[in-house]
């Protein structure tokens, strides 16, 4: 079975070398890889992101960008002239607007951070929000949208409503997808792949009932084929 390219495998390891291992292990399973803040602290994040893209590989910085707008800029600018296929931002006016002019003309595509998939209701309002989950998100679709962003991250229970504000060329990319055969772990509000694509999701990120098996390469295969056809 040839891999999904809507399929995204995070490499959340401690260092490039076990990074590039688990890349060799899943094999022609998986196609796109996130590089997230772990490796990006490790100081050799872009080096692997480089060798990836180099490969043949699609390649998603999880780097949630959080800044003033000059500063988000000139990283957006640096990151689009590597090649890179998705960046994520939080989705908050200013920061959305910044990444998106740094990117410039290139294929880069900025995703804007709606709610974290570990949050639920309860943690929003400790957190000092008076909005549900849900609301934010619609409240930060928009945002993203009107800041000319190429798509948002959001849980697969809110991929539906980005759906049907973006239109059908917006990426709605979900984390939070777990199989029904593998356990949710530390994400509050999960879907398996085939709930996700239905809902609206145009990718998936899936990381440890691939990265945590036995055989990543069998596990990236088994989730590609709960997605076939859908």
């Amino acid at each position: 079975m040839l891999a999904d390219p809507r399929l995204i495998v995070p490499l959340d390891v401690p260092t490039v070398e076990e990074a590039r291992a688990m890349v060799a292990a899943i094999g022609d399973g998986a196609s796109f890889y996130k590089v997230g803040l772990e490796l990006f602290a490790t100081g050799d994040g872009m080096v692997l992101a480089r060798e990836l893209k180099a490969q043949g590989k699609q390649v998603f910085l999880d780097w949630k960008l959080h800044d003033i707008g000059t500063t988000v800029q000139r990283a957006a600018s640096v990151l689009a002239d590597v090649g890179c296929d998705f960046l994520t931002v939080h989705a908050e006016p200013q920061v959305l607007a910044a990444a998106v002019r740094g990117k410039g003309r290139s294929n880069l595509k900025i995703l804007g951070v709606t709610v974290l998939t570990s949050l639920n209701d309860a943690d929003l309002i400790e957190m000092g929000f008076t909005e549900t989950a849900r609301a934010l998100v619609e409240r930060r679709i928009h945002h993203a949208i009107a800041a000319g962003a190429d798509g948002v991250i959001a849980s697969p229970h809110e991929a539906a409503l980005a759906r049907q504000i973006g239109g059908k060329d917006f990426l709605v990319v979900t984390p939070g997808v777990r199989p029904e055969w593998s356990a949710k772990n530390d994400q509050a509000r999960a879907a398996t792949p085939a709930d996700a694509l239905r809902a609206g999701a145009s990718h998936i990120v899936c990381g440890r009932p691939i990265t945590a098996a036995n055989d990543p390469r069998e596990a990236a295969q088994r989730v590609a084929a709960e997605m076939l056809g859908i």
